[in-house]
């Protein structure tokens, strides 16, 4: 039997690979533990680790690690808790693979923990990026350097990795395992989604907002946190208002969200049950924000996005993706764009980009294939990197780009 460790830290890594994380547990021939911390165990978050105890899933460890901080040195300080809290354990549990997702301080130290303690990793969502400047890229690639071998989303993230100097054999490209869960799930009616929350039908055709804080924007997020809020105002759309992400600044959006609490046609929520937010993002109007979703999940539906400011800038996405700055104006043009006859004749033909929804069983079959103890040596030469235009890869099943 393969004993895995798996490594979760925040709500949104965890629904990406929750579906994973469920198809290993069961499996006879893995056992899953988890290690959880930073934002799961926070009430200003959620406390979402109540959803992965619903889950039934195994946890192994759980490490508080959140500082109650919104500054340049809290993510840091958390990443030396993490590690300093994991260390024992870990090497006393001593599991056959560590699994991470991401790009967040917590899949370099999963990374640290597989190379030091010689225990081979996977990394899910490397060879991604964006040119927003945001410190989760380099993380992203520097955890990619440290770890064993790669299940990535896209070809072109494969050939990034390739480029980095990675061995082919440690990168496969799967398709984005988001996808798996969100494609499978039958939404219940708007209304009923919209019951389960205590809302009526005053919020018919609504939309979600998933705004993130950008340390490059750090400065003004709040006031463009406003400006979305102020723009779905004028277009009298009522919405759905997430709470944002642990990242610097998210302290003043969540004051943005007090003050904004109470005017008609806004609902904000910190943490939803899974099928809840799947109920409420598949039947919404339109999705605002920044979120990775809006350019991963959104297509499947399809659902339009105003993507706002620089973050996600770079990364491929589909045509139902409108980027725009982040000042009032454009956000208003954007929001018009995005719900006119223009857009609602893109949606008709859109196919996601990221994949079809059947990523996992391809994961599964590299996990129970794949001699990672053998790849764990990371003897290959940068200098013999193989280049992008010299190879020609396609997904492990019968998915073909």
């Amino acid at each position: 039997m393969t004993r895995i460790l798996a490594i979760t830290c925040s709500r949104a890594e965890y629904d990406l690979m929750s579906g994973l994380y469920k198809r290993l547990h069961a499996a006879n021939d893995f056992e899953l533990k988890l290690l959880v911390a930073g934002a799961h165990l926070s009430p200003t978050f959620g406390r979402s680790i109540e959803q992965i105890r619903d889950d039934q899933l195994d946890i192994l460890l759980t490490i508080e690690t959140l500082l109650d901080a919104d500054s340049r040195i809290s993510r840091l300080k958390s990443a030396s808790l993490l590690l300093t809290g994991a260390i024992d354990t870990v090497a006393q549990y001593d599991p056959d693979l560590i699994l991470y997702a991401g790009d967040r301080e917590e899949v370099i130290i999963g990374a640290l923990l597989g190379a030091y303690l010689e225990i081979p990793t996977v990394h899910f969502f490397g060879g991604d990026h964006s040119r927003d400047g945001h410190v989760d890229h380099p993380v992203r690639h520097a955890t990619s350097k440290l770890s064993t071998a790669h299940l990535v989303s896209l070809p072109e993230h494969e050939q990034r990795l390739l480029r980095m100097g990675e061995a082919p054999e440690r990168v496969h490209c799967i398709g984005s395992i988001a996808l798996d869960r969100f494609v499978e799930h039958q939404p219940a009616a708007e209304a009923d989604a919209l019951r389960q929350l205590g809302l009526d039908d005053a919020f018919h055709s609504y939309a979600v907002v998933i705004f993130h804080p950008l340390a490059e924007e750090k400065e003004h997020a709040a006031g463009y946190f406003e400006h979305i809020l102020s723009a779905l105002e004028e277009a009298k759309t009522p919405a759905l208002v997430s709470a944002p992400n642990a990242d610097q600044g998210h302290r003043d959006l969540l004051d943005v969200a007090t003050r904004w609490r109470d005017r008609p046609g806004f609902f904000f929520y910190k943490n939803l049950p899974r099928a809840l937010f799947l109920d409420i993002y598949k039947n919404a109007r339109l999705l605002v924000g920044n979120s990775s979703s809006g350019i991963i999940e959104a297509a499947s539906i399809p659902l339009p996005v105003v993507n706002v400011g620089m973050r996600q800038r770079g990364r491929l996405a589909g045509e139902n993706v409108i980027f725009c700055n982040p000042d009032r104006a454009a956000i208003v043009q954007a929001i018009d764009e995005a719900l006119g006859d223009s857009m609602a004749q893109r949606l008709t033909t859109l196919s996601n980009p990221y994949g079809d929804g059947r990523s996992i069983d391809r994961a599964l079959r590299l996990l129970r294939e794949l001699d990672l103890r053998a790849l764990l040596p990371k003897r290959e030469d940068v200098l013999d990197a193989v280049q992008a235009d010299d190879k020609t890869r396609t997904f492990h099943g019968d998915l073909r780009y």
